[in-house]
């Protein structure tokens, strides 16, 4: 069966810019395999599903090919199959309009405003 190092495989499929960033992810507890902490020489083969925080997001990932080297976007995209959870929608925030040329709040609007911005979340 085939295997290689998580942080080596997720520098391959591009999932981190650079081994060492993944090597950091791994140190820093960013990584999981099989809901496993991961540590950077962790092996992962077919089958296995990783998770890493990459650039403030959680990817979810499954392992479907191994490779070593680094290879182009297109034949990279073919080694996992992407599972990450949809983002959460969006909710909108009422933002405070003014009307052009009205020039700079009063203190009154001014107040206002301030009291806006302190009770949204």
């Amino acid at each position: 069966m085939e295997s290689t190092r998580v942080d080596r495989w997720l520098w391959a499929i591009r999932l981190t810019k650079t081994r060492p960033d993944a090597v950091a992810a791994c140190r820093g507890g960013h990584v999981r395999v099989n809901d496993r902490p991961a540590k950077p020489a962790t092996t992962v083969s077919p089958g296995d599903e990783v998770r890493a925080r990459v650039g403030g997001t959680v990817r979810v990932v499954e392992v479907v090919r191994v490779i070593q080297k680094r290879v182009g976007q297109t034949d990279a995209a073919t080694c996992f199959i992407d599972r990450t959870p949809a983002p959460p929608p969006e909710t909108a925030t009422p933002v405070a309009r003014r009307d052009r040329g009205t020039g700079r709040p009063t203190k009154r609007e001014r107040r206002v405003l301030d009291r806006f911005r302190t009770d949204q979340p």
